[in-house]
């Protein structure tokens, strides 16, 4: 005798899930970040208590509008922050309530005017990292030597660096695509110092049979003892444990990026730029100087890891002779 499909449904948990809950469990289902689960649940926990604490599915358009117009208006927020609580409560309607409703379609979406990147001179590079010293000035001079974003350089493995072919694999950059870029002359003693010096925290956490690394997706569980192998420690670890925030585990970490970028921007105003200088900034010097040498722009582009080329683009604007690359008429005089 068949069995019911109605008996086949997997049985309910007495109580829902909160609100909260099933967006940090949506988000974790499709593989966000924990920068975005952070952003996500912030903003939509702010329209909530705007709101008087108001159920979402109670709420609709004139909800949401008055919302983002308080946030443009009253909190003056930038046009992209205004875009990412937007984009938060689209989340929210759309995958974690299920609601497709016409009006999401219609909200106004803002569009943030092109600006041009901060780029520091090679002398202002030098300068800058001139005042970084320790692990902060080894990450300093990998993020302007080879591009890297921040956040590429922090997470980095140690099996991701190879000397022999002199080149750095990139590993779940932005996107969650992989890359491969060079591997500065002026940066392997240097990395290879830093690598030492990681292999004696390593051997330390070892000794007192401490929890592995954190692994990325579910490699985890397919490969339960690769957390505890050396190829897959970092490059710049902490030099204490922390807990992880989605599992709970006590385990150490990468160095913390604000640290970094704390480092930086003093480095900065120590340096006597005018400038804000930030991790980013080494970034974009990285790709202007190299479109001064010469190098072509979809070589620049494949080592930014840039998706579309008109992102790339962006640096032919700030070349060496001031807006466009023109040469004013009244140098001509002189």
């Amino acid at each position: 005798m068949l069995t019911p499909a109605s008996d086949l449904k997997p049985a309910l948990p007495d109580k829902a899930p909160k609100l909260l809950e099933q967006v940090k469990r949506c988000i974790r289902d499709k593989h966000y970040s924990l920068r975005t689960e952070e952003s996500y649940v912030y903003w939509i926990r702010w329209y909530i208590r705007f709101h008087q604490l108001r159920h979402p599915l109670e709420m609709g358009v004139d909800e949401v509008r008055a919302f983002l117009s308080y946030l443009a208006n009253e909190r003056q927020v930038s046009v992209s922050t205004h875009k990412q609580a937007l984009c938060a409560l689209l989340f929210l309607y759309k995958q974690v309530l299920g609601c497709d409703l016409p009006w999401l379609n219609d909200l106004h979406r803002p569009n943030r005017a092109p600006r041009l990147p901060s780029v520091l001179t090679e002398r202002e590079v030098a300068a800058v990292l001139a005042q970084l010293d320790g692990v902060h000035g080894v990450i300093g001079r990998l993020l302007y030597g080879t591009g890297m974003r921040l956040m590429e350089g922090m997470m980095l493995r140690i099996k991701d660096v190879d000397f022999d072919r002199r080149e750095i694999r990139i590993r779940f950059g932005k996107g969650g695509k992989d890359r491969v870029t060079m591997l500065p002359l002026a940066l392997v003693a240097p990395l290879r110092r830093q690598i030492q010096h990681a292999r004696t925290l390593y051997d330390a956490d070892r000794a007192g049979r401490r929890s592995g690394v954190m692994l990325p997706d579910a490699l985890e569980r397919k490969y339960p003892r690769a957390g505890i192998e050396w190829g897959w420690f970092w490059v710049f670890p902490s030099d204490h444990e922390s807990t992880d925030p989605r599992t709970g585990i006590v385990r150490r970490h990468h160095v913390f990026e604000g640290t970094v970028q704390r480092a930086i921007r003093r480095a900065g105003v120590a340096a006597g730029l005018a400038k804000r200088v930030t991790p980013h900034t080494l970034r974009h010097s990285f790709a202007t100087h190299l479109l001064e040498s010469g190098y072509d722009i979809r070589t620049v582009q494949e080592l930014l890891g840039h998706a579309d080329v008109s992102t790339t683009m962006i640096y032919l604007h700030v070349l060496n002779r001031g807006g466009r690359g023109v040469l004013s008429p009244i140098d001509r005089l002189a």
